[in-house]
């Protein structure tokens, strides 16, 4: 860090998110110029504009998910700091935006004391690693495995997986992958219990994060 004056980027496509955040960088770092973006078309934008010190970016845009451009932003800006501020389980999506790119990740669902610290030690550290990421990370190094639930299924589980999150009923899934329906129900079971997950609304979200493109 230089004396000019910190760049912040805040993308969310939800404006009171992006001015509350914004007012706890204006507390933290008072000579900051912060800019927004709604979509992650106006996040590349902003990145291709000028020096970014850092990026607070939600996980999910209308038009996708930030991991998709992660890479894309590095390639833009090498030295800013990055970090998901998002709604998503922390346990089940850190690691994957990590890998990608991002350094640190940070919950919709903490304190604002937190999120202090998280964009302090982000300034000063170059990165935020809250408990539950430490864990994870941890865990990680000793017993190395994908971030990527999405690999722990088969490729018959994967195809009907992609189909349910189409929006396909057992019915139809059975049709088109010829399968009884019995056995696509118990997909499914096998499916929600190797990702984790007890809801349908668990399980799109998975998806989102983590399937950027269908395996055909």
């Amino acid at each position: 860090m230089t004396d000019r004056k910190p760049v912040f980027l805040l993308g969310d496509d939800h404006q009171i998110i992006r001015q509350g955040m914004a007012f706890i960088v204006k507390d933290l770092f008072p000579e900051a110029e912060i800019k927004h973006a709604s979509t992650l078309r106006e996040i590349l934008e902003k990145a291709g504009e000028g020096l970014l010190d850092a990026a607070i970016l939600d996980a999910q845009f209308p038009d996708g998910n930030s991991v998709t451009i992660l890479k894309k932003i590095r390639e833009l800006q090498p030295d800013a700091r990055i970090i998901i501020f998002s709604s998503a389980e922390e346990e089940h999506y850190s690691l994957k935006f990590i890998a990608e790119g991002a350094n640190g990740f940070l919950s919709k669902l903490a304190e604002e004391a937190e999120i202090e610290t998280a964009l302090q030690e982000l300034m000063t550290r170059g990165s935020y690693f809250s408990p539950i990421t430490q864990q994870l990370l941890a865990q990680a190094a000793l017993n190395p495995v994908s971030p990527d639930p999405l690999a722990r299924l088969t490729d018959r589980e994967l195809e009907v997986a992609d189909l349910m999150a189409e929006g396909l009923g057992n019915l139809e899934i059975a049709n088109k992958l010829d399968l009884r329906q019995n056995t696509v129900s118990t997909f499914k079971k096998r499916i929600f219990k190797k990702l984790d997950v007890e809801t349908l609304v668990d399980f799109l979200e998975v998806m989102r994060i983590h399937r950027e493109e269908p395996r055909r």
